[in-house]
């Protein structure tokens, strides 16, 4: 009987083991539930390998430090946005960027199928290195100057400032609502019988990044800005590609890219069509590329308008290449006002096709906006200016080539090589304008160059600061 009871003993001890051996097993196959990343505000953009598959022998990194950990996602639907086109959304993406700021390499999200409206907002750093601002939705400012808080700025509306190594990119669309701005009567000829009153006329820039460093703007569409789409002011390190920018051919002063004190500037893989500078280049800008653009209806490529109010302006190494420029009122042109100072060089225009445009190739230092500007004795000093594979068709109404140089300051080492310029429609005009222009022609042109003068002006005025 002892010998039964030891044996059933054994027997209930050796389930006992089996059972929780099973229970172990189970454990390993456990899987936690995916976190939704629109209800848990700091969530990873995606899950962790681990929750989706079963186990795997861990990998030994070469360097403890992780560049490229994963990022966190701060959605602004988490911190109450609407995104319903007209709720005021700017709490919402005010306080996912505080977080998002204090987050290396994180992403503030305004996602897909939703419209976001907010107010001038000021986005300030400085960041977490990695930061990302991803538009998937559309985001737009209030409808025109009568819906503008009081209180609001009317000369920004986006601003980044003090950012660095930061990415604006996504899928959406930032929408300016600029119809009404253009129509104010303080607007080129909106005014009665299309006159231009007088008066303040402030309109807000779409999007301005101001003392950055480090930044990139990518994939979006950016359309129908009260005034400048794009503008980077006091920046270094500056990527722009694979944008669209469009408004139509009379919006006012609706550049499509300006930039001004800022260095090393890459515009890549872009299409823009505006009512104004298609590119602009305004003073204290150097090292900056400009490659497979296409420019249509606006005012071309600019550097410029330069030295006005007698200011010094300094532009240099400038390459503009691969460019496609079509029914536009300038092409490839130098803007200078009179009386400025400074200098303008080491300017490289390559392979630009034009298509019906006007003033294809110009220098103009006589730039007025009236015709009561006065005669100044100094100028920006614009030298090493050169013009290779320029070819397409221009409006006869003005002439394809246009050198209005300082009377003071000569214009110097303009090249010309392969300029193939041939009118749209009628007549070949064949008189190119020159004025105190020098430089060489490097290959035969069309149409045909006889106004340029050979070698180096004898004296530069010593009454010009042209230093930078």
């Amino acid at each position: 009987m002892e010998i039964i009871r030891g044996f059933s003993f054994i027997c209930i001890v050796m389930a006992f083991i089996l059972l929780d051996l099973s229970n172990v097993d189970g454990r390993t196959h456990f899987h936690k539930k995916k976190a939704d990343h629109k209800k848990n505000k700091g969530s990873p953009v995606s899950p962790s390998p681990l929750e989706s598959q079963s186990p795997a022998a861990p990998t030994i990194p070469s360097d403890p430090y992780n560049p490229n950990p994963d990022p966190c996602v701060f959605d602004v639907m988490s911190y109450g946005a609407v995104g319903d086109g007209s709720t005021d959304d700017t709490d919402a993406f005010t306080s996912a960027w505080k977080e998002a700021c204090a987050v290396e390499s994180a992403v503030l999200l305004a996602p897909a199928d939703y419209q976001f409206t907010i107010t001038s907002t000021i986005f300030s750093g400085p960041c977490k290195p990695g930061l990302v601002f991803q538009l998937d939705g559309v985001l737009m400012p209030p409808n025109g100057p009568d819906c503008w808080p009081d209180g609001d700025s009317k000369k920004q509306w986006l601003v980044f400032y003090r950012v660095e190594n930061m990415t604006l990119t996504g899928t959406g669309t930032i929408e300016g609502n600029g119809e009404q701005w253009w129509e104010l009567p303080c607007k080129p000829h909106r005014g009665p019988n299309g006159t231009t009153l007088p008066g303040p006329c402030d309109s807000p820039a779409l999007i301005r990044f101001f003392m950055s460093t480090n930044v990139a703007v990518t994939g979006l569409r950016i359309q129908n800005s009260p005034q400048f789409h794009m503008k980077f002011d006091g920046c270094t390190g500056v990527l722009i590609q694979d944008l669209s920018i469009d408004s139509p051919a009379l919006s006012p002063n609706t550049d499509g890219i300006h930039i001004q004190d800022t260095k090393g500037v890459g515009i890549y893989n872009s299409m823009i069509a505006n009512g104004d500078d298609c590119v602009s280049i305004g003073p204290g800008c150097s090292e900056v590329a400009i490659e497979n653009i296409t420019c249509e209806h606006g005012h071309g490529i600019s550097i410029g308008s330069l030295g006005v109010h007698n200011s010094q302006a300094c532009v240099s190494n400038i390459d503009v290449n691969n460019v496609f420029i079509k029914n536009s009122d300038n092409g490839v042109r130098i803007k200078t006002w009179q009386g400025g100072m400074g200098s303008v060089a080491g300017i490289r225009f390559e392979n630009v096709e034009m298509d019906n445009v006007k003033n294809c190739i110009i220098i103009d230092q006589y730039y007025c906006f009236t015709k009561g500007c006065q005669n100044e004795t100094s100028a920006v000093y614009v030298t090493d200016v050169s013009y290779k594979n320029i070819k397409g068709t221009y409006d006869v109404r003005t002439p394809p080539i246009h050198f209005a140089c300082s009377d003071s300051v000569a214009c110097t080492n303009i090249t010309l090589s392969e300029v193939e310029l041939l009118p749209k429609e009628g007549v070949l005009v064949d008189d190119p304008f020159c004025w105190n222009a020098y430089g060489s022609l490097e290959t035969i042109t069309i149409p045909p160059i006889s106004c340029l003068q050979d070698g180096e002006p004898v004296t530069l005025s010593e009454s010009v600061n042209y230093d930078c």
